[in-house]
């Protein structure tokens, strides 16, 4: 891609990504590209596609308890019901989608985990069941929830090998994560 072009559009990404909530900003919209990229030498892509589908793909967020996010959902209803769900069907798709979902694992999945449930009002935990070992997971509900509903399997969610075999070594820091954090609840 030409170097004018996309100066450009990460020009224009800059101008319109909203800054009110650290795990959808610019700085996640530049990881991205970079997992986009990385991922892209490994499994090849067009760049021309990859490289404006990373900058804009979260240019419209809402928090995940406001109403309008139903509007995605039933878009993903309507979708989910080709034959292909909301699966990719081509390289460049895979590689934004993986990109993304490597946001979802390690250590910046921490952070931008307890961001958007500081910004949702969500408790970090459930003080009668931080793991769920006794009730049902509800990620709209705790924040330590989302680790088990999204966080621990991303890699389950991608395509690619180069995403993949990221992902597993950063699912391993949440995990320790977690032990850490039951470690900490038990007083030792």
């Amino acid at each position: 891609m030409d170097t004018k072009i996309r100066q450009n559009l990460i020009s224009e990404a800059k101008k319109r990504i909203a800054a009110d909530d650290p795990s959808h900003d610019f700085t996640h919209t530049q990881r991205v590209l970079e997992n986009a990229l990385n991922i892209a030498k490994k499994e090849g892509g067009d760049l021309e596609i990859i490289i404006p589908a990373a900058l804009f793909h979260d240019l419209i967020t809402y928090p995940k308890n406001d109403p309008r996010e139903k509007i995605s959902k039933v878009e993903q209803a309507i979708l989910g019901t080709s034959p292909h769900g909301l699966k990719p069907t081509f390289l460049e798709a895979k590689i934004v989608q993986d990109a993304d979902l490597l946001e979802a694992t390690g250590a910046i999945a921490i952070m931008r985990t307890f961001a958007s449930s500081g910004k949702m009002n969500r408790p970090f935990y459930s003080p009668e069941g931080p793991f769920a070992q006794k009730r049902e997971l509800d990620d709209l509900a705790y924040a330590v929830d989302l680790f088990y509903t999204r966080l621990l399997n991303a890699d389950e969610r991608m395509d690619t090998l180069a995403a993949k075999k990221i992902a597993k070594r950063r699912i391993k820091f949440l995990q320790q994560f977690l032990a850490e954090f039951q470690e900490e609840l038990q007083g030792k």
